[in-house]
């Protein structure tokens, strides 16, 4: 396989390898220019977006930040979003795991049904479960509570995460679970402490998948959290702009804040992304 990858880059010509880097030089700058011009603007005066003159760092000052983070409720949407975040995260991870070795490892009565439910779940678009879900979110007294926003992102979050984590289990050998209960462990047992530590580069992109549903959603956050003590940062953004005006100041700004916690999150599991993702694909 090396050999034959050599051969390759020897007999691609000086052309074709110019086009080649050319192209890759193009794609990667038309996938950073939206991040470079979004952390430009932010270093912008207020109104230095209308501005057409080149002017990169002419003018550059972080007041748009102190703005952001001294003069608005960003910093109350921050901690809102940190908390929903870290709830749909914690208890997303525990029932897609615990749901993924069910069904993978168990075969009991109304197994085929779970599995169709799962998927099912997977088809609504967010539009079409609003409404149901308000109501029923009015009827347990949840509207303008946090836990009631959690359950929401995890009807988005758990089903496609269920069935992820149930692939990856699939590939772990089931002589695993059986030794260690013959070792003495429960099969839940088995599971915590046996086959769930061998399953984490699954966990990570579940994890991952969970933080982002709760992070940058704005749907369910607007329409479930209308007390302004409540909001989170998707909803609080929109209170930067009107219907005849926008601060693009504070918006940029805002934007390159909201993005530093994902980053973070990303590069806290980047090492497991693609394990996680491929594991399913065959089986060992």
């Amino acid at each position: 396989m090396t050999a034959r990858r050599r051969r390759g880059r020897e007999d691609r010509g000086p052309l074709a390898s110019i086009a080649l880097h050319a192209t890759l030089l193009l794609a990667v700058g038309v996938a950073l220019f939206p991040v470079v011009w979004l952390i430009l603007t932010s270093l912008k005066p207020r109104d230095g977006w209308l501005s057409t003159e080149l002017q990169l760092f002419n003018d550059s000052s972080l007041d748009n930040y102190a703005r952001v983070l001294g003069g608005t409720q960003f910093p109350l949407w921050l901690l809102n979003s940190a908390l929903v975040a870290a709830l749909t995260t914690v208890l997303g991870v525990f029932l897609a795991a615990t749901t993924g070795y069910a069904v993978s490892r168990f075969r009991f009565p109304g197994l085929r049904s779970v599995m169709w439910l799962l998927l099912v779940t997977q088809m609504f678009p967010v539009a079409v479960l609003i409404v149901p879900l308000y109501n029923l979110m009015a009827a347990l007294g949840l509207l303008n509570q946090i836990p009631g926003l959690v359950i929401a992102y995890m009807t988005i979050a758990v089903p496609f995460c269920a069935w992820m984590m149930k692939s990856y289990f699939d590939t772990v050998p089931r002589e695993l679970d059986q030794a260690a209960m013959v070792d003495g462990l429960t099969p839940f047992g088995a599971f915590w402490r046996v086959i769930l530590p061998l399953a984490r580069p699954g966990i990570a992109v579940t994890a991952f998948f969970c933080f982002m549903t709760a992070w940058g959603e704005v749907g369910y956050a607007t329409i479930f959290m209308s007390q302004e003590n409540k909001r989170t940062l998707g909803v609080g953004l929109q209170q930067f702009v009107g219907q005849h005006w926008s601060d693009w100041g504070l918006m940029t700004a805002s934007a390159v804040l909201i993005a530093i916690p994902a980053g973070a999150v990303f590069l806290l599991v980047q090492r497991h992304l693609i394990t996680g993702l491929t594991a399913g694909a065959t089986k060992s």
